[in-house]
């Protein structure tokens, strides 16, 4: 059972530690919405979590200086022909 717990001029929640274990929320920042008669608590979801890693393996098993050079040394070419 949790508990609330007053911390200044405000209240906290003490949530039993095995609860915090079961819900996976260990030393993740929380997101907390109000729903019908209670309170729903979430980790916060950063949605480019893990981007920068991904787009650096990602880099890193190409070949290096092969990348882009398909398009970076295509012919330009206009679009005169089109009519509009």
């Amino acid at each position: 059972m949790a508990h609330l717990v007053k911390i200044g001029n405000s209240q906290g929640i003490r949530i039993p530690k095995p609860l915090i274990r079961q819900a996976q929320l260990e030393g993740k920042e929380l997101d907390l919405r109000v729903v019908n008669e209670g309170l729903l608590v979430i980790p916060s979801k950063n949605p480019r979590d893990g981007w920068k890693e991904a787009i650096e393996k990602t880099l890193a098993t190409k070949n290096p200086g092969k990348n882009d050079n398909e398009w970076l040394d295509a012919t330009l070419t206009t679009d005169d022909s089109l009519e509009w």
